[in-house]
């Protein structure tokens, strides 16, 4: 089963939309004052963000791996008057029409890949994608919350899904491992049990710093979550902000 195959008719349930509102409201003060009209959300998911951003009159360009978690998104944008403009695509393999003006990516989707040719490839298709000057702003689960989940086990419930996290992390491989299953309730009111595995690698400072200078990125600022004020110790997310040269 593909990544989110199962979660995706449950994500939006599971996710606090007020946690998503915060990030969108953040990333617009970002975005304020830059000349941006033109918008990439990379690994976009349900289309949460692009929405918001859309409904902020920006023009949005959504990409994400997962087609059944795209078609949560396009339900999702079907009253917006300017929605976004959805693409499945692996983040490895960015192409668009046209370069945008900036470009974001939310909830450590980069974390997803877990090779670094897979992630300098997207930071240099990102780089290919952006015009001169333009801005890429994108949030990474930093190694220090990737090893602390080691062996943990977490649990998420509505009233029509429950969901059920398990843990491991390789200090070889530094990938995260959640096994993940989820219990939905039918119409007939009996539950259907699914399982997929995600995995997320962790990576440094110093390699994000590289690879964002190799891929043509510079003025590469990281700060913890939501601020910009330089990360805490034991920060759980960081913020990394990075303008094409």
């Amino acid at each position: 089963m593909s990544q989110y195959e199962a979660l995706a008719d449950s994500y939006d349930r599971l996710m606090a939309d007020a946690a998503h509102r915060r990030r969108a409201a953040f990333l617009e003060r970002f975005l304020r004052g830059k000349s941006v009209h033109t918008v990439l959300d990379l690994g976009c998911g349900t289309g949460t963000i692009a929405c918001l951003l859309a409904q902020r009159g920006y023009q949005v360009i959504a990409t994400d791996g997962s087609e059944e978690m795209l078609a949560q998104a396009a339900v999702k944008a079907q009253e917006l008057e300017n929605p976004p403009f959805f693409l499945h695509q692996e983040m490895s393999r960015l192409r668009l029409l046209e370069p945008v003006d900036a470009a974001i990516s939310t909830l450590d989707s980069l974390n997803y890949l877990t090779t670094e040719r897979a992630l300098r490839q997207t930071l240099g298709r990102v780089c290919r994608w952006l015009k001169g000057g333009g801005v890429f702003l994108f949030d990474v689960n930093t190694p220090y919350k990737l090893r602390r989940m080691d062996g943990q086990v977490y649990m998420d419930e509505t009233e029509e899904s429950f969901c059920v996290w398990r843990t491991f992390f390789s200090q070889r491989t530094q990938v995260c491992t959640y096994q993940v299953d989820v219990f939905t309730q039918l119409p007939n009111g009996t539950w259907e049990r699914r399982f997929e595995e995600h995995r997320e690698r962790a990576w440094t400072e110093e390699q994000l710093r590289q690879f964002l200078t190799e891929a043509g990125f510079g003025e590469i600022t990281i700060t913890g979550d939501l601020t910009t004020h330089p990360p805490k110790a034991e920060e759980d997310r960081w913020m990394i902000q990075a303008k094409k040269k």
